[in-house]
């Protein structure tokens, strides 16, 4: 006797590529692309779907996550201080306290309650695709070129696969250290990049997060983009700069959905950042 309803192999073809093609479809408009599905991009991607802003997220491996889901030093656990722990626990992460102001928690545990949420919340995925360029109309970021990634893995000399294109109002660099969409203008010589600084965990997080900025019209960096771009301190396996830079992330492109929008003219080079950091 049978333990499974019976299908045809066809029909199984048949529901992957109807329903990937339908989804594809409908968001290649969409309100905010997030390139980068690490926790600034998940934690952004949340809080934007949270307000039913139509929000997707391109990540060029085949998970989600980042370094959320490994820690440091290939040892799965991660760090997080005061007052991020709130955002852990949102998403039910369990943690545990090691003393005043650190945490630690389980990355896997952490990182798929994350994706978890930002799923639940109505982020759209999609993955194993890479950023190849920005959409630029007007002096403004209009949404993202992409590809997929294997595509990059065959060899030039034999093919040529043309990208295509999404559009959105607002992008969110959350592609980490690489600051993919910021260097994309800067190969322009649109913006000009600072390069992360040596580790400095105090100063780091805070500075990632008060300087998560619209550094280009409808483009927002977050995480740890802002320190490749700034010139910040590098923060290591920590992660509450990184969430709430995602959530600041999130406030800035509300806003500029809501016709706030923090740069009014064409940016050249980076903001410089405050002595005191």
């Amino acid at each position: 006797m049978a333990i499974f309803q019976p299908t045809r192999e066809s029909d199984i073809t048949k529901a992957i590529v109807s329903e990937f093609t339908e989804e594809f479809l409908d968001n290649v408009e969409s309100d905010v692309i997030i390139v980068g599905g690490g926790p600034s991009g998940l934690v952004a991607g949340m809080r934007l779907a949270q307000r039913n802003i139509k929000t997707v997220i391109v990540e060029s491996n085949n998970y989600l996550g980042g370094g959320f889901w490994i820690g440091g030093y290939l040892m799965n656990k991660l760090t997080v201080r005061a007052p991020g722990q709130r955002v852990l626990d949102e998403i039910n992460a369990p943690y545990k306290k090691l003393n005043d102001g650190l945490f630690v928690a389980d990355g896997p545990h952490a990182c798929s309650k994350l994706i978890s949420s930002a799923c639940d919340a109505g982020v759209k995925i999609i993955n194993c695709t890479r950023f190849e360029d920005v959409i630029l109309k007007e002096n403004r970021v209009s949404g993202a070129v992409i590809n997929w990634n294997a595509v990059s893995a065959l060899p030039r000399a034999i093919t040529c696969v043309d990208p295509v294109a999404i559009e959105s109002k607002v992008v969110i660099d959350a592609t980490g250290h690489d600051a993919c969409v910021v260097k994309s203008l800067e190969d322009r010589g649109i913006l000009k990049t600072e390069g992360f600084g040596p580790m400095w965990v105090e100063r780091s997080e805070d500075a990632v997060v008060e300087n998560t900025t619209e550094i280009y019209p409808g483009l927002i960096v977050t995480g740890m983009s802002v320190a490749t771009a700034f010139g910040l301190p590098r923060m290591g396996p920590t992660f509450g700069g990184m969430l709430l830079s995602g959530e600041k992330a999130a406030e800035i492109a509300s806003n500029l959905l809501g016709g706030k929008s923090e740069i009014e003219v064409e940016v050249k080079h980076a903001p410089q950042i405050p002595e005191t950091l």
